[in-house]
């Protein structure tokens, strides 16, 4: 599995014009890989997710492809697109929870989706994967409201992967849950890369720790653009760009108090994509801004697999 995302383009329409939420995204995953995608809210972290799968009718593409193991896909065609979801593209949506049918039982909903998609419910291939995620098979004969919200997740999370798809789009799926209901999702997650359920991953967060547990690679995301992409490792312990160090430092660390180091938020707002500064978009932020951030830094490849789009990277 391969996918190149190339000057990817979506913008929004709005009564007061176009919002610009991805700007010309470039990057390329690969077999087995799971990049871990963060940002602050509003950065176009989900609006990149939705844009690989099912773009909603207030979004268009400008201009840029989208192309997963050497064939485009049809992004703004909604019908041309159903032939790829499930079986090479799924989405673990942000509202897993909520994403549940209420009127049926979790079998009835299984079948009816597969049925849907040509195919014929496995069950014992589904209860293996439910064995997996830790779900009691009785979950099958409940209704969703049965359900404490980690089994909704981790329900969704099998349902999502049935199909066996080349990649999987997790966006935001721990963040309403609780510090052990997120570690067991995680190795959910890893546990279906590592069984072959699905091929490659992009687990779409604002959590950096639990991104660093998970991830292959970070791409760190900034109104719109690519700011910095690079092993997890070396974006955790040797940021480049600006933004990502003080994303970093703005974290608690644990058995530090307050009273020793005094944590240090990012001065400023996002600006807006409406109508978005030219040159780079953090500089009025950046403590470190300069003459020449009044242009449009390229991404530049600094050692290899690692990308900043930064002037004084």
């Amino acid at each position: 599995m391969s996918l190149q995302v190339s000057e990817l383009r979506v913008y929004y329409r709005t009564l007061k014009g176009d919002v610009r939420a991805l700007d010309g995204m470039t990057f390329e995953l690969r077999d087995g890989e799971i990049l871990g995608l963060v940002g602050e809210s509003g950065c176009g972290k989900s609006t990149l997710g939705k844009s690989l799968i099912r773009m909603d009718g207030r979004m268009r593409r400008v201009g840029g492809t989208v192309t997963l193991d050497g064939h485009e896909l049809p992004i703004d065609d909604d019908r041309r697109m159903n032939d790829y979801r499930f079986r090479e593209v799924s989405l673990i949506p942000q509202y897993a929870m909520s994403a549940l049918n209420p009127t049926r039982k979790i079998r009835r909903m299984v079948t009816e989706l597969l049925r849907s998609r040509g195919t014929a419910l496995d069950t014992a291939e589904l209860e293996r994967r439910m064995d997996q995620v830790g779900l009691p098979r009785e979950v099958l004969d409940r209704y969703p409201i049965e359900l404490s919200g980690g089994m909704k997740q981790r329900m969704v999370m099998v349902i999502s992967t049935l199909l066996d798809p080349s990649l999987l789009i997790a966006d935001e799926v721990t963040s309403a849950l609780d510090v052990s209901t997120q570690k067991a999702v995680a190795r959910a997650l890893l546990g279906f890369r590592d069984s072959g359920y699905v091929k490659s991953m992009i687990f779409v967060t604002h959590d950096l720790a639990l991104t660093h547990h998970i991830a292959d690679t970070i791409m760190v995301m900034y109104a719109g653009k690519l700011a910095e992409k690079a092993p997890a490792d070396v974006i955790v312990k040797a940021p480049r760009h600006p933004y990502t160090r003080l994303l970093l430092e703005s974290l608690p660390e644990v058995g530090v108090r307050y009273t020793e180091r005094r944590l240090e938020g990012i001065a400023g707002s996002p600006p807006s994509l409406l109508d978005p500064p030219a040159g780079c978009r953090f500089r009025d932020r950046c403590p470190i801004a300069g003459e020449e951030c009044a242009q449009e830094p390229p991404v530049a490849e600094l050692a290899p697999d690692h990308h900043v789009a930064c002037w004084k990277a």
